[in-house]
């Protein structure tokens, strides 16, 4: 099994925004979307997911409502507001940007790009 990998600072937010991008979902289903979408690489701890929830919430990015679960227990469902969705669109385009200056760097060749 592949050793787990640390999130980076700020990276929580957008993958649970991106969870909640496809309709409300209560914290275990959001750390579970999480981990099956990054194929078991990512694994979020309950006390950084239910932190960045409440963080989100607070900022109204998020709204939530108490449900009954698949499972007939009491919940707290999550969905993504019109803030939050524009919060992940303006996340997502510059993680990516992020990410793609990274796989750059991280492809270029000695000699390349400086001295």
């Amino acid at each position: 099994m592949r050793e787990q990998l640390k999130l980076l600072q700020g990276t929580l937010d957008v993958l649970v925004m991106k969870a909640l991008a496809f309709g409300p979902r209560h914290g275990y289903a959001v750390a579970q979307w999480i981990r099956r979408s990054s194929d078991g690489d990512l694994e979020i701890e309950d006390g950084a997911l239910y932190t960045a929830l409440k963080r989100m919430e607070k900022r109204r990015w998020l709204a939530s409502e108490w449900r009954v679960t698949e499972n007939n227990r009491k919940a707290k469902y999550y969905r993504l507001t019109p803030a939050g969705e524009t919060q992940l669109k303006a996340h997502t385009k510059t993680w990516s940007a992020y990410a793609g200056a990274v796989f750059r760097v991280l492809r270029s060749g000695a000699g390349e790009g400086g001295k």
